[in-house]
C-alpha cells in the first residue's frame, strides 16, 4: 500500500488581455481591459515516490474552488493514495454542506497519479474507446465593446467556427436575459450556419419569466436548435419549472450543470426535467463523481454532456458512451481562451485546437497526458502550501 506522503498546492496569477467585467459583474470582451486571473496546481506524492498532479481549467478562477480545496488537504497525508473511491465517500459526506467542489480536484491528482504509477492514460484505465472527440465552439459572454457585441456577430463567429472544422456552436449571450436579444442571435445563427452544424443556446440562468423563456424555447423549435440550457434565473436548480418547460417545447433542455453530485442529479430524471444531464470532473467530485453521473444517466437512457474543457474532461468523454460533444469554451473571435498557459507538451483548449474533421484529441500519455510548464509555473507563481 503507497500512502500519501507529501502535498503541494502552489498558488499562481496570470494576465488575461481583452478581458474583462461587464455591468453585471460577468467577464467578457474588453479590448482596452486586462484581468488578473488566480489558479493553482495540485501535487500529490505518495510512499512509492509517484506523484500526480493537476492544473484546473476554468474552474481554478473561482476563490471558493480554492478554499474548499485547502481545509481537505491534511486529512489526506496517510491515506491510500489508489482508494479514490473510499475517500470519495468519506469527503462527500464529511463536506456535505459545501456540495463537495473541493474534492474534484484532489480526485483528478489521484487519478493522474494512479495513471503515472501504471504507465497508462486515465481514458484507458476508465475503459476508454475513442481517441477523437467531437467538439463544439462555446463562446464567453457577449459584449457591448464591439466583439460578440450583436446578433450578426454571433453569426459570423458561429461562420468562422464552421470553417475551423466545429461540428456544433453555442452561444452565451449577454448577462442582462433580455429575452429579444436571446431570439434575434438565435435566428441570425441559425439562418448563417443552420442545417451546417448543430446549434445550442446558454442563456446561463438569466431569463427571468417562465413566459419569457417559452419564447427563447419556441424560437429554438422553430431553427431546429440541438439544446436549450440553463435558461432560467432559478438558476438551475428547480425541476418542476423545467418539466413545465419541457412539456411546452420541442428542444431538448439540457440542465444540472449548477446540481452537485449523483444523488441529486437524479431528481431531474425521475421528475422528467431534463432530456440531458450535466457533469463536469471540476465541480462533481472529479472523475470519479463524472463516471457515476453517466452510468446513472445511461441506465434512464440520456445522454450525459460534459461542461467546459479540459485533460480530465476528455479522458471522462473517451469512456463515456451517452455523450455527444466535447464543449470547448470560452472563445471568443478578438480574444484568446482565457486559461493559463500552464502546459508545454502542446495540449490547447484555444479556438484553433481543433482538427478540420471538428475533433479534438484524447491525450495519451500516462495519467492525464499533459505536462505542466515549469517556467510558466516559475514566473507565475505567488505562494506555496506544503502537507506532510
Amino acid at each position: 500500500m503507497a500512502l500519501i506522503e507529501k502535498i503541494e498546492l502552489i498558488h499562481f496569477t496570470y494576465d488575461v488581455e481583452g478581458l474583462g467585467p461587464d455591468a453585471e459583474g460577468v467577464l467578457g470582451y474588453n479590448p482596452s481591459a486586462q484581468t488578473q486571473l488566480k489558479s493553482f496546481v495540485l501535487r500529490i506524492r505518495d510512499s512509492d515516490g509517484t506523484v500526480g498532479e493537476y492544473c484546473p481549467m476554468h474552474s481554478g478562477k473561482h476563490p471558493a474552488v480554492i478554499n474548499q480545496t485547502i481545509p481537505l488537504l491534511p486529512s489526506l497525508v496517510g491515506q491510500d493514495s489508489l482508494a479514490r473511491e473510499e475517500l470519495y465517500q468519506h469527503y462527500k459526506r464529511r463536506f456535505r454542506h459545501l456540495g463537495g467542489v473541493g474534492y474534484s480536484a484532489i480526485d483528478i491528482c489521484l487519478w493522474d497519479l494512479f495513471g503515472k504509477k501504471v504507465d497508462l492514460p486515465i481514458a484507458k484505465l476508465l475503459g476508454g474507446y475513442r481517441w477523437e472527440l467531437p467538439a463544439y465552439a462555446s463562446t464567453i459572454s457577449g459584449d457591448r465593446n464591439g466583439g460578440l457585441s450583436e446578433p450578426e456577430a454571433y453569426a459570423e463567429f458561429a461562420q468562422q467556427c464552421s470553417a475551423l472544422g466545429y461540428r456544433g456552436f453555442k452561444m452565451h449571450c449577454w448577462s442582462d436575459g433580455d429575452p429579444k436579444a436571446e431570439i434575434e442571435t438565435i435566428k441570425a445563427v441559425a439562418r448563417a450556419v443552420g442545417g451546417t452544424m448543430d446549434l445550442m443556446t446558454d442563456p446561463a440562468s438569466s431569463i427571468r419569466t417562465y413566459a419569457d423563456a417559452l419564447r427563447v424555447g419556441r424560437a429554438c423549435d422553430d431553427h431546429d436548435f440541438f439544446w436549450l440550457e440553463d435558461p432560467l434565473a432559478d438558476c438551475g436548480h428547480a425541476p418542476q419549472v423545467h418539466r413545465m418547460l419541457r412539456q411546452q417545447i420541442k428542444t431538448p433542455l439540457l440542465l444540472t450543470e449548477h446540481v452537485r453530485g449523483l444523488e441529486a442529479k437524479t431528481p431531474w430524471i425521475t421528475e422528467e426535467a431534463s432530456n440531458f444531464l450535466r457533469a463536469d470532473p471540476e465541480y462533481d467530485l472529479g472523475i470519479t463523481g463524472v463516471m457515476k453521473t453517466a452510468a446513472l444517466a445511461e441506465a434512464f437512457g440520456l445522454d450525459v454532456e460534459l461542461h467546459s474543457s479540459g485533460p480530465a474532461h476528455r479522458h471522462c468523454m473517451s469512456a463515456i458512451r451517452n455523450s455527444n460533444y466535447y464543449e470547448l469554451a470560452l472563445v471568443h473571435p478578438r480574444m484568446a481562451n482565457p486559461l493559463p498557459k500552464i502546459f508545454s507538451c502542446g495540449y490547447s483548449d484555444q479556438l484553433e485546437a481543433v482538427s478540420s474533421n471538428g475533433c479534438v484529441p484524447v491525450p495519451s500519455g500516462p495519467g492525464l497526458g499533459v505536462m505542466l510548464d515549469s517556467d510558466f509555473l516559475a514566473h507565475a507563481e505567488v505562494g506555496r502550501q506544503i502537507f506532510e
